[in-house]
């Protein structure tokens, strides 16, 4: 197996998942519930919502471990509702990495290979090839129980890989480890996928997961989507109050503080760190809403501290650097401002 360029004829437009009207029922639940959907080929492509928000049954619609009750799916324009997941060219990375504990390392990336009836000496080659991608060199004859939660991670991602699949599929791959392994898995499992240049579908309820890795994500709540964007366009321009809510920190203001403050009548999002304290006497910045209030609590975040501060009928969260000296106690007077532009409209629902 070797790092592989763009396949003949599929560009940066080849849409490798497509979902038209997709729903997928559990009784009442509508788990999947219409949902429109175009993943690009050979994107990042995360799928970001909570529990039971319908991220995970779209992850198994694509993998064909569920079938849908309505609507159209296509992999590489391959139509796959009633094929089976063994005849479908993509894979799966579980949370809890599914590895065969009495295997070793090689046969346990070796064994779709098996499967397929490649001989010993082939399989064993690919399977190496695999490991390397991943760091594992030299890890062959280990067994899942000597290894890290990282390791054993990494063991999966070869497994899911060695087969070359179209798409790789990761229902939410990292939840297992702690902070630090979580974060630096994030940057190799980023990596590979440049260097692979397939298709990731990436299922996580951690919205940081989902920001720094994806170049591309759907924001899911009951069954839909309810925006689609790279992280920049779903941090910066919520559609609605719950991707506002849900992704990051936000202020919703609602229609009579936006009137009060801005002049402007409608629901708006505005994000914490974007509001500055203003020092006594400091001049107004250009273009810039200034409002009056008072702490109500101060949090000690580590690289910054939020406070909540009653103003405009209101209260907001400012987000500060704890490098900023002296910060203010709680009941203390305060102004805050911001750029008019870092207020963003959004629908009212």
């Amino acid at each position: 197996m070797t790092e592989r360029k763009e396949a003949a004829g599929v560009t940066s437009e080849t849409v490798a998942v497509r979902f038209q009207r997709v729903a997928r029922h559990f009784g009442e639940v509508r788990a999947v519930d219409a949902v429109d959907l175009d993943i690009r080929a050979g994107e990042f492509f995360a799928m970001l919502g909570p529990s039971g928000s319908g991220k995970t049954t779209c992850l198994r619609l694509i993998a064909g471990f569920e079938q849908p009750d309505a609507g159209h799916i296509e992999i590489f324009g391959e139509t796959v509702e009633g094929v089976p997941a063994y005849r479908r060219n993509v894979n799966t990375v579980f949370q809890d990495y599914a590895l065969f504990p009495h295997m070793t390392v090689l046969d346990n990336v070796a064994y779709a290979l098996r499967i397929r009836g490649l001989g010993k000496a082939a399989r064993h080659d690919r399977a190496r090839q695999a490991l390397a991608l991943v760091r594992l060199e030299g890890y062959d004859d280990r067994r899942p129980v000597q290894l890290s939660g990282g390791q054993r991670q990494r063991v999966a991602l070869a497994r899911a890989l060695v087969g070359e699949p179209k798409v790789l599929l990761l229902d939410e791959p990292l939840g297992a480890l702690d902070l630090k392994l979580r974060e630096q898995m994030q940057v190799e499992l980023k990596e590979l996928q440049q260097r692979l240049g397939i298709t990731f579908v990436f299922v996580t309820h951690d919205q940081s997961e989902a920001l720094s890795m994806s170049d591309r994500l759907a924001v899911f709540n009951e069954g839909r989507i309810m925006q689609i964007g790279t992280p920049e366009e779903i941090y910066e321009a919520p559609r609605n109050r719950f991707v506002a809510g849900f992704v990051g920190s936000s202020n919703v203001l609602e229609p009579a503080v936006a009137e009060t403050l801005c002049g402007t009548r409608g629901l708006v999002s505005l994000r914490p760190e974007r509001i500055a304290l203003l020092a006594p006497g400091a001049a107004v910045p250009d273009d810039c809403i200034v409002a009056e209030g008072r702490v109500a609590s101060l949090q000690f975040h580590g690289a910054t501290r939020r406070l909540a501060v009653a103003a405009a009928g209101t209260t907001l969260l400012v987000m500060l650097s704890s490098a900023q000296a002296t910060p203010p106690r709680a009941g203390e007077a305060v102004r805050l401002a911001w750029p008019r532009a870092a207020m963003h409209a959004m629908d009212p629902s």
